[in-house]
């Protein structure tokens, strides 16, 4: 039964997710077939011939009704995908304000292998491994501060 109801789930996100394609091709096309409001040369300046910000108010037409349905649409669709393709029960915001997680710690490396001691005859001796030491520091001489040109 529960391999059911998950089939259904996705089965029913990829329905609305084809939708929502569908519905941002239609709000596409149906703002780009409407025309422009006083886009002329004339309305640029300030001769607009009417009063209002935004130029003059037109009847409702097919294609604006559509945009505001199409628009209403798009935003619907974009918030239903979103809860419906969250992942678990939690939020993001959940773990805000709880205890820090400890930081992992590394492991110390492994001291380097001795090789192993081979027999030697008597007159031979192994070279000794001298460590490197370490150069004393030098301080950079001291000089003056620069001065300022004179005018």
């Amino acid at each position: 039964m529960r391999l059911n109801v998950v089939k259904s789930d996705v089965m029913l996100y990829y329905l609305v997710a084809v939708l929502y394609v569908l519905a941002c091709f239609l709000l596409l096309l149906v703002v780009l077939l409407q025309q422009g409001k006083g886009g002329d040369m004339a309305s640029a300046f300030g001769g607009g011939g009417s009063q209002t910000a935004f130029g003059a108010r037109a009847g409702a037409t097919v294609l604006t009704k559509a945009t505001t349905v199409l628009g209403v649409l798009f935003m619907l669709g974009a918030i239903a995908l979103g809860v419906m393709g969250q992942r678990g029960p939690g939020s993001l915001m959940r773990g805000i304000g709880g205890a820090a997680p400890t930081p992992a710690t590394t492991p110390a490396p492994a001291p380097a292998p001795t090789p192993a001691p081979t027999s030697q005859p008597a007159e031979q001796k192994a070279p000794e491994q001298k460590t490197p030491e370490k150069a004393p520091e030098q301080k950079a001489p001291e000089q003056p501060a620069p001065q300022a040109p004179k005018k």
